[in-house]
């Protein structure tokens, strides 16, 4: 099992503070949400919350992602980067691209990229990307991030984009690995077709296991049940040593664990120091366990 930090949209003079706190207590992951803006007034709901309010997100710091990993890997040697997940469908797939593969060159391969759709109209609106057939947008996306990785030329003919050929230089020694969000029978296909992982958002283990067996299911129907495949989960289960050996025995390869609920209203006001102690009592109590 491997164990992830969410600092949940602290304040940005933390990231790194936390960071090497995370690297040195033993985590293996540090992983970071994306978020573009807040609209004034928005008819989306909030798809991860009981009540789909989006209130608590409100001048809430979300730092671009893709701007911060490179920064935190020049101080830290081992720690790993995910994103968990990041809007992809309201981006541009080369520009992206050129972004993914600098951010793997210059941390030394610690990335994983974690993506979703976004369930927010208005993020289309603001980016002027059409809402409509953005399923089909994210998968022609992920397949040219995937082809432009490979530092060959490449091109691509599909319904919404057509790149001609071109090739990105430098690319990673190794392909970034691309990590689906979404608990959707799309976002699960999209997963098993064209990802390399699936992320969970929580839920009841029941329901997790469910979903793991469909992936399993939609692999093997792809004739993709032979490659590497990760699986991670932000869950319930994950905070004590008997919920992380039910994650693994569905299948879980990494918890993600956050130490505030970022769902809730009230502001981020904990100092590095207490957030440090969270961090190293549940190293102390749950990570020493799998070691």
């Amino acid at each position: 099992m491997r164990f992830a930090y969410h600092p949940t949209m602290c304040p940005p003079e933390q990231y790194l503070p936390l960071t090497q706190a995370a690297e040195e207590l033993g985590f293996d992951t540090v992983t970071f949400p994306d978020s573009i803006c807040y609209p004034r007034e928005a008819s989306s709901k909030y798809p991860y919350n009981d009540d789909g309010s989006r209130e608590f997100l409100e001048d809430v710091p979300f730092l671009d992602a893709l701007s911060l990993v490179p920064y935190l890997a020049a101080v830290t040697s081992r720690i790993r980067f995910t994103t968990s997940v990041y809007k992809l469908a309201v981006r541009q797939p080369v520009v992206v691209a050129k972004q993914l593969t600098s951010v793997a060159v210059l941390s030394n391969n610690r990335f994983g990229f974690g993506v979703g759709i976004s369930p927010w109209y208005e993020d289309f609106e603001v980016a002027q990307i059409p809402w409509e057939r953005r399923g089909k947008r994210m998968d022609e996306m992920m397949e040219i991030l995937s082809g432009l990785m490979s530092g060959d030329y490449f091109e691509y003919q599909g319904e919404i984009f057509e790149i001609p050929a071109i090739k990105l230089c430098p690319v990673p020694s190794e392909p970034v690995p691309l990590l689906v969000g979404g608990h959707s029978e799309p976002a699960l296909k999209r997963a098993a077709r064209l990802g390399d992982g699936w992320i969970a958002a929580g839920g009841e283990l029941d329901n997790q296991a469910r979903m793991i067996r469909r992936l399993q299911e939609l692999r093997a129907e792809y004739g993709r049940e032979d490659r590497s495949f990760e699986i991670h989960t932000m869950s319930a289960e994950a905070y004590t040593p008997d919920g992380i050996k039910r994650l693994q025995d569905i299948g879980v390869d990494e918890v993600m664990v956050a130490f505030r609920n970022a769902y809730a209203a009230e502001p981020d006001t904990k100092t590095v120091a207490e957030k440090i102690d969270e961090m190293k009592q549940y190293a102390d109590q749950v990570i020493a366990r799998f070691r």
